[in-house]
């Protein structure tokens, strides 16, 4: 399978898939106008990975400084994806929620989206300041 790659923009994140090694990871800032538009290259290549994926472990790295309340939405349909292939398909899926330590926001919402799930294991990741 290709891996996904979609190169940041002023009001997307990064999206980087790699199949091979079993990480995904979401990287910057999400505020896209359009995010339909945004997400379905990445549910569907999501979609197709999880599909053939059998025992390898998998590692979901989301580190956003700033996202909007449909990046929001986003988010929560991710994860309850995943949360859905842990839980009825045995899937072996670990997402870690990558925060500034200075970031209080970006922290709280980590511990919101944590409190939401309860198959998917949901690390959250501070990150020290430089």
């Amino acid at each position: 399978m290709e891996n996904l790659a979609i190169e940041a923009t002023k009001q997307t994140p990064k999206v980087s898939f790699d199949a091979n090694n079993h990480v995904l990871e979401f990287q910057g800032e999400s505020y896209p106008e359009n995010m339909a538009e945004f997400a379905e290259p990445i549910f569907s290549w999501l979609d197709e990975y999880l599909e053939q994926l059998v025992a390898q472990p998998v590692t979901v790295n989301i580190e956003l400084i700033y996202f909007n309340s449909s990046s929001s939405k986003m988010l929560l349909d991710l994860f309850d994806k995943l949360e859905e292939e842990v839980e009825k398909n045995g899937k072996n899926i670990t997402v870690n929620w990558i925060y500034d330590a200075d970031n209080d926001s970006a922290e709280e919402y980590g511990e919101e989206f944590q409190e939401d799930l309860e198959a998917l294991t949901f690390n959250l990741v501070k990150k020290n300041e430089k």
